[in-house]
């Protein structure tokens, strides 16, 4: 079952257009390598389950994740409450994780989902060559303890090295890693926030000013000094070649 899952995952989004032949991904899902064809029903419910994952899986197996984390504790740490909205920066965390993850995508469509549309390989196949470059991404960035950590809890032998790693282990443990990642960066961030901060609420209580937020005295000059940096470039680039 959870080698479906992931099968629908890796070719869900190009299945739904695809005819429900005995090549399709579809019609393929029950069996190891058979072409067993499965009813319109049963195709249709498939179908909206997979889309129904699909958006979960992508945004935590991508660098969506940490880029979605940074980019929130950079708006926190301006201050700026709803500016920009949660809108732009999920638009700008998905065009850089599209960015990003271009390479993979190409390498997985041209060696599984190709050949298999081609007939060349059952579904089963596609999916031993299509997580290969997947296992190899999240194998870079999930850590060595969280990776411990799935295996003990999987029950799953000790693997001799990277390539023995099921996806049911380094998604997680890529997951949890991306977490800590983003968590980090996030409090880097607001640190120069935080000695403004700081400065300006001593000045306005050495001057009496009690009454008035030193929250509204400082949020200019945070977003004053983040432009003078050009804080969007220094932030969206480290972000980007952080993944490189």
């Amino acid at each position: 079952m959870l080698r479906t899952l992931f099968l629908g995952i890796l070719f869900g989004t190009v299945a739904l257009g695809a005819p429900a032949t005995a090549n399709s991904p579809l019609s393929a899902l029950g069996a190891k390598g058979s072409a067993t064809t499965l009813s319109l029903p049963m195709q249709i419910a498939l179908s909206l389950t997979l889309m129904v994952l699909l958006p979960a899986a992508l945004m935590s197996i991508t660098p969506f994740l940490r880029i979605t984390i940074v980019l929130h504790f950079l708006r926190q740490a301006l201050g700026t409450q709803s500016t920009p909205s949660n809108q732009v920066l999920i638009g700008l965390s998905m065009f850089l994780s599209l960015l990003i993850m271009q390479p993979m995508a190409t390498e997985i469509y041209q060696t599984a989902w190709e050949p298999m549309d081609q007939g060349k390989i059952t579904a089963s196949q596609a999916f031993d060559d299509g997580s290969k470059p997947l296992k190899t991404f999240l194998v870079k960035y999930a850590r060595e303890k969280d990776i411990q950590l799935f295996v003990e809890v999987a029950k799953a032998p000790a693997p001799r090295n990277a390539s023995e790693l099921g996806l049911q282990v380094l998604i997680p443990a890529y997951i949890l890693s991306e977490l800590k990642t983003g968590f980090q960066i996030g409090a880097l961030l607001f640190l120069p926030f935080l000695v403004i901060d700081l400065v300006v609420a001593s000045v306005t209580l050495s001057i009496g000013m009690v009454q008035l937020p030193p929250v509204m005295l400082s949020a200019p000059f945070k977003i004053l000094l983040f432009v003078l940096v050009d804080g969007w470039n220094l932030v969206v680039g480290s972000l980007v070649k952080s993944f490189y």
